[in-house]
């Protein structure tokens, strides 16, 4: 009877658990797909896409573009000086290689048509949010957004 009973419990025990891990493992899946780690966008189309970045300091304003035209794409940075008010350029281009777990890696071994020693290389993780598309760098942890989502959440959020 003993054993029954302890047989028993131990089969409890064990489908408790087991519903315990399913629970936690739907809430970690949900806060992943949240953070961007964990979202299947092997559908989202990228190609003929351009992401921004501003970044805004005391002395000056860094405007950053990526453009995507298939696998090739556009890397451009322009510095705006708050105290003359010029404004400097720099066009990079080369290509990008997209992987199937939302990695973008680019590529810009070209300044302004001229091949450059060392290139420029990004490391962006492809994400969706809200309906918006964002890129995130995965050293700087900068968050690059499609210029068409951006455009869209502007005009939603003045209605």
């Amino acid at each position: 009877m003993i054993r029954f009973f302890s047989g028993l419990l131990l089969i409890g025990t064990s489908f408790f658990a087991h519903a315990q891990y399913g629970t936690l493992n739907a809430i970690l899946t949900k806060l992943e797909e949240r953070k961007g780690i964990n979202q299947n966008l092997s559908d989202v189309n990228i190609d003929d896409k351009k992401f921004v970045l501003v970044k805004d300091s005391n002395d000056h304003t860094e405007r950053n573009f990526i453009v995507i035209k298939g696998q090739k794409a556009t890397y451009v940075e322009i510095f705006d000086d708050k105290a003359s008010g010029k404004s400097t350029s720099n066009v990079f281009s080369g290509d990008i290689v997209r992987s199937r777990k939302n990695i973008i890696s680019l590529r810009a071994d070209m300044l302004e048509n001229k091949k450059i020693p060392i290139p420029v290389t990004k490391t962006l993780l492809l994400t969706k949010l809200d309906d918006i598309l964002y890129l995130i760098d995965v050293n700087s942890k900068d968050r690059w957004i499609d210029e068409a989502s951006f455009s869209k959440a502007q005009t939603s959020s003045k209605k």
